[in-house]
Order: structure tokens, then sequence, then C-alpha cells
């Protein structure tokens, strides 16, 4: 299907009734993010484990606005990866969710040493806001 450029409602429109197939995996809510000047929107469907709170809701954005991210599943060291990226940099937490840790370790140590580093069983979408690069990334097997 080929869209043209849509306006962003409804561009959330059609991210909304695609997670709506999906509220069985997840429903303990949704959520959606949308950038239609580059015709690009994230769903969510959540279950939520770690963060009950409105502060593990996704999709979620880096603090720098930089990055969206939904992701699915569970990094199992995202504890250890706070300490480290803690170590290094100010970061201002929203709340202890594996998610923020892993779109804050993205932000500032990259794509690439992050998922090195990332030990559970996940798969994610991030949107690079700045890059306009979408990269999709699972656990290694």
């Amino acid at each position: 299907m080929h869209l043209e450029a849509v306006d962003t409602h409804t561009l959330r429109e059609y991210v909304s009734r695609m997670s709506g197939t999906l509220q069985h995996r997840g429903p303990d809510g949704q959520g959606l993010w949308a950038d239609a000047e580059r015709g690009v929107a994230l769903g969510h469907r959540r279950l939520a484990i770690l963060d009950l709170s409105e502060a593990g809701a996704q999709p979620m954005l880096s603090a720098s606005g930089r990055y969206a991210l939904t992701f699915n599943g569970e990094i199992y060291n995202w504890d250890v990866l706070r300490a480290a990226l803690d170590a290094e940099a100010a970061i201002a937490w929203r709340g202890h969710s594996d998610t923020e840790v892993l779109v804050e370790c993205i932000a500032h140590w990259g794509i690439e040493r992050t998922l090195r580093s990332a030990s559970g069983m996940f798969a994610f979408a991030l949107w690079d806001r700045a890059e306009r690069t979408l990269w999709l990334a699972r656990d290694q097997p």
C-alpha cells in the first residue's frame, strides 16, 4: 500500500488501528508517536512489567528528543547499564524502566555499543530524528 503524505491525525489513526490488533499482547496500555512531516509513526501496546508508572510508557523519546523508541521484551542487565551510564553522564531519569535505560544508552553510546552491551530478549524500532533513520534491532541469538 502506497501512502501519500498524510496529516498527523491520519497518521496516528493508521498506527492506532494497527497496534489495536495487538491489544491481547499488551493489555496495560497503548501509545502512539508520530512525525507527519517525515511520514513516520510508532505504536506500542504495553504489558507493564518493570515500571508500572507512566514513566515507562511507550513510544518513548530520549531526554534529548532525538530518538523515539518502541520496545518489546526485557533487558536483563538494565540496572548494570544504567549504573554504567550514570558513571559517565548526568541523566535525569524519569522512571525505572529498561526502555528508558535502552533509549538513553543509545543516545549516549550509540546503537552499536548499546546492542553489544545489552543482554536480554528484545526487539525494537528506533527512529533517529536527526539522521532520519529507522533502526530495527533484536537481541543476539
